[in-house]
């Protein structure tokens, strides 16, 4: 286990050392408790690059659940993956395990551009990722038939890597600010391609179709299908990267670049699917405006579980989501055109938080100008605001402040409500 409930007789103390009143805001305020917990497993097979793997089982899974890895981005962690999505809360409804790899490498990036990690059975995290599931296979029953991927940033390009070595592994994948497979390829030792990232790699649809198919020759089954979410101000993983990644996997997939069909499910979402126009498409890329390096934002995880089919057969109903273990504060002093907004979220958890986002939607007509102690994305809207390095831990009753100055035109209220990590605040 890598977290601890208090002991009973701390609890108790805790409890006495309180006044009535306190408690009960406390317990208003308290998440739905989870018995299941992160747990680490060692000694899960084949591992030629030290990869640390988490395991979230809910006590909502059935005999044979399905698997969902779940793969972090650069500088991150499997637990920090773990507490920064909404992953857990999906699995703890729909009952399916999601596995947590994690890098132990300096920079903690995902190898993506050896030439080991892009072949099938040719070494590196791959084959690490691949013993995980089928750790999950045996010893928790999962199904072979259900096995899925999704990561962020170094874990989207993951996510390409895997359905390219393995598609006999994984069912579907949802890739979040990725790009192509191979497009990081490098023979230098590097793990960093600067001309990718910068999005000035095109290739023909039929060459990236290639490359996939080249990770493991003379497969002729079935082809794992892709979700791709970018945002259009991506300035780590740059736009262009998006088309390229659809102009691939329509290849493999062998669709139309076309799209079937086109809608907004969101007012800066432009959604298109490729060989269909169901839930799930062979291929659905859904383009987010104005919004940088900073997916999935609230919400979004549960698109992808619909998208890989998770979300039917549920265990339990879906509801709107309760009260989180989080607290914000939430003033401003306004003039003329503008204001300055003063924020400060609290940890009423029992649970220490590792990585937190703070979503929480501006009233129409303001647009942050500039914030502190947390980066915001986007400017209007609905408003996304991610940990700095320096404050991403809050432990049990921990506080933490941030603010942005705004403009406005006319409407200075507060937004209507705050969510961290994907869970509903309570405010004040």
């Amino acid at each position: 286990m890598i977290r601890r409930r208090p002991r009973p007789h701390r609890l108790l103390t805790a409890v006495l050392a309180v006044l009535a009143p306190l408690l009960a805001m406390l317990t208003l305020s308290a998440p739905t408790a989870h018995a299941a917990s992160l747990t680490e497993v060692t000694g899960f097979g084949a591992n030629p690059s030290n990869l640390r793997m988490y395991v979230y089982r809910p006590d909502s899974a059935p005999a044979r659940p399905a698997v969902l890895v779940a793969v972090h981005y650069c500088t991150g962690s499997g637990p920090a993956f773990y507490s920064g999505t909404e992953f857990a809360s999906l699995a703890d409804r729909y009952g399916f395990v999601v596995i947590y790899p994690s890098v132990t490498r300096s920079g903690g990036c995902f190898d993506v551009s050896s030439p080991q990690a892009l072949k099938r059975g040719g070494g590196s995290d791959p084959v690490g990722i691949v013993s995980m599931v089928t750790y999950a296979e045996q010893h928790y029953g999962a199904d072979p038939s259900r096995v899925y991927v999704t990561g962020a940033s170094s874990g989207a390009m993951m996510t390409n890597v895997l359905l390219g070595d393995y598609p006999d592994v994984f069912k579907a994948g949802a890739a979040f600010s990725g790009v192509p497979f191979g497009c990081f390829a490098t023979t230098d030792g590097s793990g960093w391609n600067s001309a990718c990232a910068n999005g000035t790699v095109t290739k023909t649809a039929q060459q990236w179709g290639d490359l996939v198919r080249g990770a493991y020759p003379g497969y002729s089954g079935p082809r794992p299908r892709m979700q791709l979410w970018h945002g259009t101000e991506d300035t780590t993983l740059r736009y262009p990267n998006f088309g390229e990644e659809i102009k691939q996997w329509t290849n493999v997939l062998g669709v139309s670049q076309t799209p079937a069909s086109t809608d907004h499910p969101q007012s800066n979402w432009t959604r298109t699917r490729y060989g269909g126009t169901g839930t799930q498409a062979p291929v659905e890329a859904i383009s987010i405006q104005g919004v940088g390096h900073t997916l999935p934002a609230s919400g979004m995880a549960a698109r992808a579980i619909s998208f890989f089919g998770l979300d039917s057969g549920t265990t339990q109903p879906p509801t709107e989501p309760p009260a989180g273990a989080c607290k914000v504060t939430y003033s401003t002093s306004t003039w003329n055109s503008g204001l300055t907004a003063a924020i400060t979220v609290t940890n009423t958890g029992t649970e220490t938080i590792d990585g937190w986002a703070l979503t929480f939607t501006l009233p129409a007509g303001q647009a942050v100008t500039s914030g502190w102690n947390a980066q915001f994305s986007p400017s209007s809207g609905t408003v996304t605001a991610r940990n700095a390095a320096y404050n991403a831990s809050l432990a049990p009753g921990a506080s933490t402040t941030l603010g942005f100055q705004a403009t406005h035109t006319g409407d200075t209220s507060a937004p209507a409500s705050f969510s961290l990590n994907g869970a509903t605040c309570t405010t004040s």
